[in-house]
């Protein structure tokens, strides 16, 4: 049997700096998209995916993240007392989602820094990561998908998916071999972050969704620093290859970069025009444009 996973990390501790000047006031995890905050989609996924605990790892001038999945009296007070009961279950259902815990990154070290500093909050089980400027629209939450697919394997998952052509040198890249049995399975043999064209081992990129044993922890602790000086969460996984087995996981779901500008503005359009309440407006709208 394995553990059950219960615990998500969201490393939310960046400047944003691609946002600017969005992002000098206000976090980019809080940035909207439609009528959400980007870090609230990554709680929801969570959640569906049976966690109960969310582990945000910030930094000073984030707390707006913090009061968001916490309770507002005053707002509450003022929704009630004029009876707006739907704004007010609103306001109500983001404090219920999860038990919300917060933990600082107090230097910019590193994605494998800001897990690491979740450790002590974590403690001896599998948790997952989740970034939440990776926005994966799917049918079945896509961290969902990859807790079952741990519960089938009892090791690590890395969330992937298939670049075209030189875009495999944006992102981290996988060497594979497919599972027999579930297609959607590939054990990972090694791991090369953002490789030339080239070099690259496969066309398997790593997006921002990892389940990860504890065991992740003592790696992260004893790698040293990679570019930049920063400690790096994909050093820790190769590392972790030398004692247990690492599979990455082709999800079913359509993935937004939402930290990028036009990733951004292409999720905008599409979440509006999925919206039930704003899609068929939000359609007829777009048609005055020539395209």
């Amino acid at each position: 049997m394995t553990q059950k996973i219960r615990k998500a990390v969201f490393p939310a501790a960046g400047l944003g700096t691609r946002f600017l000047p969005a992002t000098k006031a206000i976090p980019k995890e809080m940035l909207c998209l439609v009528d959400k905050p980007l870090i609230q989609y990554g709680v929801e996924e969570a959640v569906a995916a049976g966690c109960t605990e969310i582990i945000l790892v910030s930094s000073r001038g984030k707390a707006s993240m913090e009061d968001h999945f916490d309770r507002a009296p005053e707002l509450e007070a003022n929704l009630a007392s004029k009876n707006k009961t739907a704004l007010l279950e609103v306001a109500r259902s983001v404090a219920k989602l999860a038990k919300v815990t917060v933990t600082r990154q107090a230097e910019p070290l590193g994605l494998g820094h800001a897990v690491l500093m979740a450790k002590e909050i974590v403690g001896n089980e599998p948790f997952c990561v989740i970034l939440p400027d990776d926005i994966v629209d799917a049918r079945t939450a896509c961290m969902k998908q990859m807790v079952e697919a741990y519960e089938e394997t009892g090791s690590s998952i890395i969330g992937s998916e298939i670049v075209e052509g030189d875009a495999i040198q944006n992102y981290g890249c996988l060497k594979v071999t497919p599972d027999s049995k579930n297609p959607r399975l590939l054990q990972i043999s090694d791991m090369v972050e953002k490789p030339k064209p080239q070099d690259a081992p496969s066309q398997n990129a790593i997006i921002g969704r990892y389940l990860l044993t504890p065991r992740i922890f003592e790696m992260l602790e004893t790698i040293t620093p990679g570019a930049g000086g920063e400690l790096q969460l994909t050093d820790g996984i190769k590392a972790l290859l030398k004692y247990e087995k690492v599979y990455g996981f082709t999800y079913e779901g359509k993935r937004h970069d939402a930290g990028d500008k036009l990733g951004f503005l292409k999720a905008t359009v599409e979440f509006g025009l999925k919206n039930e309440k704003l899609g068929a407006d939000f359609r007829a709208w777009l048609k005055q444009f020539p395209l």
